[in-house]
């Protein structure tokens, strides 16, 4: 049986979020009933399954895509919108695994990703609230130092031009009293991520794929013709599969694919919003109207809504249990950053599980020639689930070069087990977050 608590605590995660509370959803799409056939079957409707649906249907193949939810519930209609080049890994150890020029290849696949981004906006109409640009920013002056230092390093070996600011310089690009050094980006940004999900939801029905909300899939079967996904009220039959649930998949179905859910954690992270601010306010805390995330390795993350709500992000458990007096916690963090905003209340406090790798990088592949699966985003799923999608639509139309790059990752199970994998990866986080401390 799956665990009720990390559902429970999903849902209840999700009851006091903006986005929702921002959004306008359509009527849900009718659960799968009886007996259906298609080319190809994808579990799981957040970003990474719509966007392989959207592929496949635009390539002439009939897709039929499964949801335990809603569209959009887990982690990419939640997450913090922010739309990143690169990985969260960094680019060491895809050289280290795969050599520079692999690497590389990986690096620029990202930039086509955030690029898929905006042509999927253009091209679907797609209201979302896409802003281009990103600050990178250090609180501490080794921080500060490691922050220039892999910017250096980016540059050179990656082409990513930043703006460099440190000391008093910072405050021309993020007026807080907290930084030591920042790096402008005008290739990354971020939007609505919940609006982009729908929109890619709409797209993908347009061209013909069928949808089906509150259709859990309990367990796969395999035979000559495929494989056939069993629901409780019905079932589909496919030559391909493609299991896009993440870290949630093994909770509705432990055992569809279980080496799978080993593999990923599932770590809760956690989003305040306050009320609007005055536009004035905002251009002067964040001239560049860019989203911002420190580099500390358990970092906040934050930027500005279209509304002009601060969206702060923050915060981590590695339980399923929410930490206590979250929002409270949450606000005083948003606080040290910037201390205007102490008259302003927050409205909203949602949060959700992500899927992080234990080399945080992604995790991509086959269970068998028919079955794919896409997970181990770790934190930069806006950018890499959409491109994903399009490798894996690649990969089923005959064209499996860019995806078998992403397979020769080498992804281990977390160390403990089911029982100790939590206490032992909270135990090492800790650590890390001493040293940076200390540093």
């Amino acid at each position: 049986m799956f665990k009720p608590d990390l559902l429970h605590s999903d849902t209840l995660l999700n009851q006091r979020s903006y986005y929702e509370a921002s959004v306008q959803r359509a009527p849900p799409h009718p659960p799968l009933q009886g007996e259906q056939r298609a080319d190809v079957l994808i579990v799981g409707a957040g970003l990474a399954g719509l966007s392989a649906a959207l592929e496949l249907a635009e390539r002439g193949l009939q897709v039929c895509l499964l949801e335990a939810q809603r569209i959009g519930w887990g982690a990419s209609g939640r997450n913090g919108g922010q739309a990143l080049v690169g990985y969260a890994c960094g680019q060491e150890p895809l050289e280290q695994q795969l050599g520079r020029a692999d690497a590389r290849r990986l690096w620029d696949w990202t930039l086509e990703g955030i690029e898929l981004i905006g042509q999927r906006i253009a091209q679907h109409r797609i209201d979302c609230d896409w802003q281009r640009g990103y600050l990178y920013v250090a609180d501490t002056p080794r921080q500060a130092q490691r922050l220039l230092a892999d910017t250096a390093q980016q540059q050179r070996d990656y082409g990513l031009a930043c703006e460099l600011a440190t000391g008093a310089e910072v405050r021309r690009y993020i007026d807080s009293p907290l930084y030591h050094a920042a790096a402008f980006e005008k290739l990354s940004g971020h939007l609505h991520p919940l609006k982009y999900t729908l929109g890619l939801a709409q797209a993908a029905q347009q061209a013909g794929v069928a949808l089906h909300e509150h259709s859990a899939v309990l367990r796969l079967s395999h035979h000559a013709a495929g494989v056939t996904a069993h629901t409780a009220s019905g079932q589909v039959t496919a030559q391909h599969a493609l299991l896009a649930g993440n870290c949630l998949l093994p909770e509705y179905a432990p055992a569809l694919a279980p080496a799978l859910g080993r593999r990923i954690m599932p770590v809760g992270t956690y989003l305040i919003a306050t009320a609007p601010v005055a536009a004035a306010l905002s251009r002067r805390l964040i001239p560049s109207a860019a989203a911002v995330s420190d580099n500390n390795l358990v970092l906040d993350y934050f930027r500005f809504s279209a509304e002009q709500r601060l969206l702060f992000g923050g915060r981590v458990s590695y339980s399923t249990r929410t930490p206590q007096h979250l929002q409270a916690l949450m606000r005083q963090r948003m606080l040290a950053v910037f201390p205007d905003l102490a008259q302003v209340p927050v409205e909203y406090l949602w949060g959700g599980f992500v899927d992080i790798s234990m080399n945080r990088a992604p995790d991509f592949g086959r269970l068998s020639p028919q079955v794919y699966y896409l997970q181990g985003f770790s934190g930069h799923g806006v950018v890499l689930a959409g491109l994903a999608g399009r490798l894996v639509a690649e990969a089923i139309s005959g064209q499996a070069g860019r995806f078998d790059v992403y397979t020769r990752l080498r992804h281990h199970p977390f160390p403990g087990g089911p029982r100790l994998r939590t206490p032992l990866l909270a135990l090492g986080m800790a650590w890390q977050r001493l040293r940076e401390a200390l540093g």
